[in-house]
């Protein structure tokens, strides 16, 4: 799966919590989010002060909104994959340590084949 696949699987699937997603779909879309947020704060920051940096910061706070819903069922989506359910996803809550157990779920390969959230995403499309 390439970053532009991963990107608009996630956006076509805007606020689908069903289902699984593959590490790379989850990565990808996490490394597209960084990139664009890193572009338009370095950009807002190099305008200085002034309207172009105000419309900057307000397409950055923008762009945050608009990915909240899809970045969040992507990551819910990836824990399915996992076989675990998507409420996990508040681990990170948990001072510390919480983190570390999202950031290893997320790095873990999925199940093979079919589990309770549905059908293995790398497995040949049965026709």
């Amino acid at each position: 799966m390439t970053m532009m696949d991963a990107v608009k699987n996630c956006f076509q699937n805007y606020a689908n919590f069903s289902g699984r997603a593959r590490r790379s779909e989850y990565w990808y879309f996490f490394l597209f989010n960084f990139l664009v947020s890193a572009a338009l704060g370095i950009l807002g920051r190099a305008a200085g002060q002034g309207a172009m940096s105000t419309l900057l910061d307000s397409l950055a706070g923008l762009y945050s909104l608009a990915t909240l819903i899809p970045g969040l069922a992507v990551a819910w989506r990836r824990l399915h994959d996992i076989g675990k359910s998507g409420g996990y996803w508040f681990f990170w809550l948990i001072p510390l340590v919480g983190w570390i157990f999202i950031l290893v779920w997320y790095c873990r390969a999925g199940e093979q084949g079919a589990n309770a959230y549905g059908p293995d995403p790398k497995a040949p499309a049965e026709a």
